[in-house]
């Protein structure tokens, strides 16, 4: 017994192809009448000037939108050509011109399988009845359009595509053009150009094989001035943008595409992709993509299919750093421009990690950084920089981005910017501090080691050192301290001594929080206990700027005792001033020794 391959041969060639090959709906649920008006409308408002519009010979629904727009007054603007698409059927091409009659530009886009594969396997014809249908098929469209009197109120052109040209014999794509060119007879100086559309419409090659067609295409086919060579790559390969982008280089006019890459299997050439490429270089494609998010929206609503969150320039992510090292480049670039005075007219340049400033394409700045569990300091603090104007110094960053991961690693998500600002909020007691806060307080020259003033005179007290006298709410219960100090942070700090808190500055940061009269200071504490445990901060923001000092060391007091949970405040009495206080956290420890 042995087993055959057996191959069963039959003719390939189909009377109407059409009936078996839908090459042009490309989506799964094609676009209904009225969600193609909408998106056609956004093309032209985005600033498109040539839009293919329908395949009107494959359905009455195609045929009755491309009518809709050329009949209602104002839909299509007059500097806006409308491009149909026929196959090479002299009826399917009439059905075509029909449905752009009264149009006031036109395009004709009429393909012809050139290559091998195609004119073999699925028409079966030979090279020398392809160019016969090619010539038949051109003069019939130059009989219903330019050389029609009735049709003269159109302004007509003519395109061409050799399908598909990557896969065709180079010498017979040009063969096969120069006899369409002949029949069509273009003259540039009249405003006539054909379009030769150069289909890789199946990515074969690497780009610069394809844009080697290309410029071997536009230095033989001869009369170039008379020529539009036109690109229509897919992206099989997923270098279709490389190849328009060598393919321009190689001397192409004109590129087809669609609005992120949909189209035929892995797609057609991106335009937005291809456009905001060439923007990024300093060349204005003539494009607005200035809000991005709207296109975005509108393509997925009419298309169903939703853009990659990493798809170039459109995607949720491409604009956003997880990286704590992408996060703390792009946060000192935004410094540096921000140092430099540099406003979004300025250059774009020493930026890191993001080659197009997002809001020129409606992003915002606050959406660039996002934190998760792998992120380090540098997002933290750009969004607390963004959303409260805090600019912290790097300890804090630090110290702040270990609960930011912490909290992260709790909920095995990113954190919204809203949960960071809430996290450090909280962490520092900035908007208010349940365990210490202070009520009154006020700071005063210490008199009593300077000489006696002179009769007459007012005493310099600039090198006195100063007394703290005020009242904190400890844990709800109010506490009388004083101090003396060099200045108002030390003179506090030796008042709290009274209540066995005993803590050294490490480092004091202070920045302005906006400007004007509505001005605030934050103030940034680092502190150290005197047994030598680990630092802690604290922050404080006020009007006043001495104030904003004062709460920054109570935060920082709070922050201490609050992170030992294991630690158990003990209510006793302080019998110099008999006043409630608390046994600090750094006491117990030592009673624990």
């Amino acid at each position: 017994m042995r087993a055959e391959l057996i191959v069963v041969s039959r003719r390939c060639s189909l009377k109407d192809p059409l009936k078996k090959y839908k090459p042009f709906k490309s989506l799964p649920d094609p676009m209904t009448g009225e969600e193609k008006w909408r998106y056609f409308k956004m093309l032209c408002d985005l600033g498109y000037k040539e839009i293919e519009v329908s395949f009107p010979c494959a359905s009455q629904i195609d045929f009755d939108f491309t009518r809709r727009l050329i009949e209602t007054p104002g839909a299509v603007p007059d500097d806006v050509a409308v491009q149909v698409l026929s196959p090479c059927r002299p009826d399917l091409i009439k059905r075509t011109v029909e449905s752009v009659r009264g149009a006031k530009n036109a395009i004709i886009h009429i393909y012809l399988a050139t290559c091998a594969c195609f004119r073999q396997v699925v028409f079966g014809t030979s090279e020398e009845h392809t160019i016969e249908l090619a010539v038949e098929c051109t003069k019939l469209v130059r009989s219903l359009t330019k050389d029609n009197p009735e049709a003269s109120e159109t302004r007509w052109q003519f395109e061409f595509s050799p399908e598909f040209f990557s896969g065709t014999d180079p010498d017979y794509a040009l063969k096969v053009c120069r006899a369409v060119k002949a029949a069509w007879q273009p003259d540039n100086q009249k405003g006539d150009q054909i379009i030769f559309n150069l289909a890789a419409t199946v990515e074969l090659s690497t780009p610069n094989a394809y844009a080697d067609l290309v410029e071997n295409f536009g230095n033989k086919i001869g009369g170039r001035e008379d020529v539009c060579i036109s690109l229509h790559p897919h992206n099989d390969r997923g270098t279709s943008i490389a190849a328009a982008e060598l393919g321009q280089m190689a001397g192409a006019d004109r590129v087809e595409g669609c609005l992120f890459g949909n189209g035929e299997r892995t797609g057609n050439v991106d335009l937005v992709t291809l456009a905001l490429n060439l923007y990024t270089q300093g060349t204005s494609p003539g494009i607005d993509f200035s809000d991005l998010n709207a296109v975005i929206d509108m393509v997925e609503s009419c298309t169903k299919i939703p853009v990659h969150q990493r798809a170039p320039y459109g995607g949720s992510l491409v604009c956003a750093a997880f990286s704590g090292s992408h996060q703390d480049a792009i946060k000192k670039g935004f410094q540096n421009r921000q140092k430099q005075g540099l406003t979004a007219e300025d250059p774009w340049q020493g930026m890191p990690y993001l080659p197009i400033d997002p809001t020129d394409i409606g992003r915002n700045y606050e959406a660039i950084i996002r934190v998760n569990s792998q992120s380090g300091k540098g997002g933290s603090a750009f969004i607390l920089q963004t959303k409260l104007h805090l600019d912290l110094p790097r300890g804090l960053q630090v110290a702040f981005s270990k609960l930011v991961q912490e909290r992260a690693e709790q909920l095995g998500r990113e954190l919204l910017a809203s949960e960071i600002t809430e996290l450090f909020e909280k962490a520092y007691f900035v908007d208010e501090n349940p365990h210490l806060s202070l009520i009154d307080y006020s700071i005063t020259p210490d008199r009593s080691q300077s000489p006696l003033a002179v009769v007459g005179k007012t005493q310099d007290t600039k090198s006195l050192r100063r007394i703290f006298e005020g009242v904190i709410l400890m844990d709800g219960q109010e506490v009388k301290l004083r101090g003396r100090g060099n200045g108002p942070i030390s003179s506090m700090i030796s008042a709290l001594k009274d209540i066995n808190i005993d803590l050294d500055i490490q480092s004091y940061h202070e920045h302005a929080i906006g400007e004007g009269r509505s001005v605030k200071a934050a103030s940034y504490l680092e502190c150290k206990p005197t047994d030598g445990t680990q630092t802690v901060w604290g922050v404080g923001i006020h009007e006043d700027v001495v104030q904003s000092s004062l709460m920054a060391l109570l935060s920082a007091v709070s922050s201490y005792t609050t992170s030992r949970p294991s630690s158990k405040r003990t209510s006793i009495v302080n019998t110099a001033t008999n006043t409630p206080n608390i046994v600090s956290v750094l006491e117990e420890k030592a009673k624990n020794m």
